[in-house]
């Protein structure tokens, strides 16, 4: 495993990091001894941070995290997670209001939550779930946060960008108000490469869905989706004509990417670690198999200059979020 400083804080962690959305059951069935057994496997393989949030299985994710630690006989686990706000804005409003998203007693009232189920003392890194650009002009937030820093509940603080959109981070970045941002960052979403990496000097940026929900691992077919459980996340994500679209450009980057890869996973594994700006990618991983292919990447190997040249073409911004 490789490590990477994280932003002002002077943590060493993982390149390559623990994405725990699945183990909370929204992706489809998981058993929960399966998923502590590919946590402390994980640890074992050298990944010290795990990022969950209040939301995955309704805190279903952060008490199997908890019990991972619990079992956990090893060195340090950076734990992450994340409030949703008290009221999510209209996937279709491009500057909603921050104010009030975040009242005190609501963020108390989830810290003491997510302390309970993850069993720990104090959060290392928590996360705002929806950050809006009015946020920098409004700091309400900053304020409880910045309060339970001081009364030791929480360590460092940190934003996950809304949706697929990396310029409401750009002003937040060169502001250095939080540690860390979180963002949609892979071969189809490449955009924060540009702005918003290169306004926060000092921020640790996290790269989220580096497989794009699943779509850059490369082994979809045209019967995939019906194999999906009704109501899980990536049937809610792909639906419609959204999947056939998906499948027709991922085979687009797979045929790119074979003269340099074997798998399209291992390219946008790669692509993403190839970000030197990026201090930690969370893919997901529900069994040991998933840890293995991903630790697999954190070689340090520079991505292919023609490569990385040819890929603008495939940028794909679009929001399934909404």
């Amino acid at each position: 495993m490789r490590y990477r400083i994280f932003g002002r804080t002077g943590w060493q962690v993982s390149e390559i990091a623990f994405g725990a959305w699945q183990i909370g059951g929204d992706w489809g069935h998981v058993d929960d001894d399966a998923s502590v057994d590919t946590l402390l496997y994980a640890y074992e393989k050298g990944i010290n941070f795990v990022d969950t949030a209040e939301l995955y299985g309704k805190g279903r994710s952060e008490e199997v995290i908890g019990r991972s630690l619990r079992e956990w006989r090893g060195g340090k686990i950076y734990v992450a997670t994340k409030a949703q706000p008290v009221r999510w804005p209209a996937p279709d409003d491009a500057n909603p209001p921050m104010r009030g998203r975040y009242p005190d007693w609501y963020l108390r009232e989830n810290v003491e939550a997510s302390l309970r189920r993850l069993g720990v003392e104090r959060i290392d890194l928590y996360q705002l779930h929806c950050w809006t650009a009015d946020g920098v002009q409004t700091l309400d937030w900053l304020e409880t946060l910045n309060a339970l820093r001081l009364e030791g509940k929480i360590d460092r603080i940190g934003v996950s960008i809304r949706d697929y959109r990396p310029e409401d981070g750009v002003d937040l970045a060169r502001l250095g108000l939080v540690e860390s941002i979180q963002v949609v960052f892979n071969l189809f979403e490449q955009r924060p490469a540009g702005r918003l990496f290169a306004a926060g000097a000092e921020t640790a940026f996290i790269a989220r869905v580096p497989l794009d929900s699943g779509s850059l691992v490369g082994n979809w077919t045209d019967a995939t989706y019906a194999g999906w459980e009704e109501g899980s996340v990536p049937a809610w994500l792909f639906r419609g004509e959204r999947f056939a679209e998906t499948l027709r450009r991922m085979r687009a980057l797979q045929a790119l990417c074979a003269p340099y890869y074997p798998t399209l996973a291992e390219a946008a594994m790669r692509y993403v670690l190839g970000q030197k700006r990026v201090s930690a990618v969370i893919p997901g991983m529900k069994n040991r198999a998933e840890v293995d292919m991903n630790v697999a990447y954190a070689t340090g190997a520079a991505f292919p200059q023609a490569l990385a040249e040819a890929l603008p073409a495939h940028c794909w911004p679009r929001n399934f979020y909404q």
